[in-house]
């Protein structure tokens, strides 16, 4: 257990999909510390629930659902 983590701790936890992989988190959780736990960046990050883009300044009320999908896509420099 990773006591940093806000997606690895013993309470209650619903099933849901993150890049297309199936991954248990605490009831409750929202968006924004979900992708705090997937990345450092603090801009070139793009967060979809269910296929519907969820806006930065809306992460924090975004709570995660059973069975939700969850797609985070960070900007890449390069040629």
């Amino acid at each position: 257990m990773n006591p940093t983590d806000p997606t690895d701790r013993p309470e209650a936890q619903v099933g849901i999909s993150v890049n297309g992989e199936s991954r248990a988190v605490p009831t409750g959780l929202t968006l924004d510390l979900l992708v705090a736990s997937l990345t450092t960046a603090r801009g070139g990050v793009a967060a979809a629930v269910n296929e519907a883009v969820v806006p930065r300044g809306q992460w924090a009320a975004t709570t995660l659902g059973a069975g939700d999908r969850v797609e985070v896509l960070t900007a890449v420099q390069g040629g």
